[in-house]
């Protein structure tokens, strides 16, 4: 069964257009049908994210896959901790 998961993300001080530029890389992963990334009116560092899987494993899949040494320096761009929940249509 698809999901869509709706993320919320705050960048760093500064890190807008780093955190900007990481996030549309997770169109790599296998199982992800769409992402769309959305910039909160401002320039206050927020975004939402909207993804589309093939599954809930397939998201799982991906972060399990994703390199530890870039997640760590993805961590550093947050300004909070990322946000996000699982919906079924």
């Amino acid at each position: 069964m698809s999901i869509t998961r709706i993320n919320s993300f705050q960048a760093s001080e500064g890190k807008n257009e780093q955190l900007f530029d990481l996030i549309p890389h997770i169109t790599d992963s296998t199982g992800n049908i769409s992402c769309e990334v959305l910039r909160e009116s401002g320039d206050n560092g927020r975004f939402a994210v909207i993804e589309k899987w093939e599954s809930a494993e397939a998201h799982q899949q991906s972060l399990a896959a994703y390199p530890k040494e870039k997640m760590q320096a993805a961590m550093a761009l947050f300004g909070a901790p990322p946000a996000g929940t699982e919906y079924h249509a």
